[in-house]
């Protein structure tokens, strides 16, 4: 069956933004479910692109809005909580992470079974591991193994995690599962973070300076997902999906200063400064830039083992080809050119 109706939570996030934009450009037609219509506004104006404001939460919600599509993207996820709880224990308190991560997967996987959705495509991470000391990784292990077991056919097992019947039988779901190492791209929360540091501190004591990552631009994953809709050879894969080059994370900090024009001393720290800064920046009001949970994660590299899947045609962009357009437009001299420009002089 060819695939033209597509229903995407996450959608209007910094990938599904970018796959929605893709999708919509090969003529597709596309469903975003929201929390909130007004955040998915920039994708109101493109071209069989429907938003509609909904609880993704709500299993009734998703049967509803997935009958008629030919496929669903899962694309949502959360890097911190704040309802903490435990993912390892059945019965213990919800947290975040096990609401969207584990739940959420579990409820699309009914829905889709409910709606006659043959079609789904999953959001993992690299790290990803039920036994993982990372709660985020843990979560992340979890959902994943419950997507994949919904590929399978006449499934009769128990399963510890679920919270709900004792046994499930999987739908015979066509499941594809990406896990990314962690995407860069303008409006990422990543080097772009690491850019205002930067530009506040003269100093950075950088924790888990020597984990070691592998970056991948936010467009080849959403042309990864894009490339797969239609592809029966990824029917029942799992992707990692890495750029190009490893690097540690003092490496990237130090790139991060050396294109936005501010170099800095950075601060290696051991493993205990470095959970004990991560412990101290819970206490931050605000936006998170580091918890223990980040801390245990980053003690695992998230790089690949193997190099780009062959079943993609094309290989991932350099981040040194990519990132100084959007870390370099937010400089003073960037804003400059940019005023001349708008001026035409």
């Amino acid at each position: 069956m060819k695939i033209e109706r597509i229903c995407i939570l996450g959608g209007a996030g910094f990938v599904g933004s970018r796959l929605v934009s893709q999708l919509a450009a090969r003529g597709l037609q596309v469903r975003v479910l929201s929390r909130r219509r007004e955040a998915a506004k920039d994708l109101i104006l493109l071209p069989a692109v429907e938003v509609i404001e909904a609880d993704v939460h709500d299993r009734q919600e998703l049967i509803r809005h997935f009958r008629g599509m030919d496929a669903v993207i899962n694309l949502v996820g959360i890097l911190h909580e704040n309802k903490v709880g435990r993912v390892d224990l059945p019965g213990a308190r919800r947290g975040d992470f096990q609401k969207a991560h584990i739940e959420l997967p579990r409820k699309v996987v009914h829905a889709c079974g409910e709606a006659g959705v043959h079609r789904l495509l999953h959001m993992s991470a690299l790290g990803a591991n039920p036994n993982s000391r990372s709660a985020y990784q843990r979560s992340k292990g979890i959902g994943e193994a419950l997507v994949r077991e919904a590929g399978m056919q006449h499934i009769e097992h128990e399963n510890w995690y679920l919270n709900g019947p004792k046994f499930i039988h999987g739908y015979g779901l066509d499941v594809t599962i990406f896990r990314p190492s962690v995407i860069f791209g303008r409006g990422d929360s990543f080097l772009s973070m690491f850019a205002r540091l930067l530009k506040v501190f003269p100093m950075l004591p950088l924790a888990s300076a020597g984990a070691r990552f592998a970056p991948v631009h936010v467009d080849d994953v959403a042309r990864a997902y894009a490339d797969s809709l239609d592809n029966p050879a990824t029917y029942g894969q799992t992707y990692d999906l890495c750029g190009p080059k490893v690097y540690t994370l003092q490496e990237l900090v130090r790139y991060v200063g050396e294109v936005t024009g501010k170099p800095r001393r950075i601060v290696p720290l051991g493993d205990l400064l470095s959970y004990l800064q991560a412990w101290a920046m819970e206490f931050k009001p605000g936006k998170k830039l580091m918890t223990r949970d980040n801390f245990f994660a980053m003690c695992v590299d998230n790089v690949c083992s193997g190099g780009w899947p062959s079943v993609f045609d094309f290989q991932p962009a350099a981040l040194e080809a990519i990132a100084p357009e959007y870390l370099r437009a937010d400089t003073p001299r960037a804003r400059y050119e940019g005023y001349r420009e708008n001026a035409r002089r």
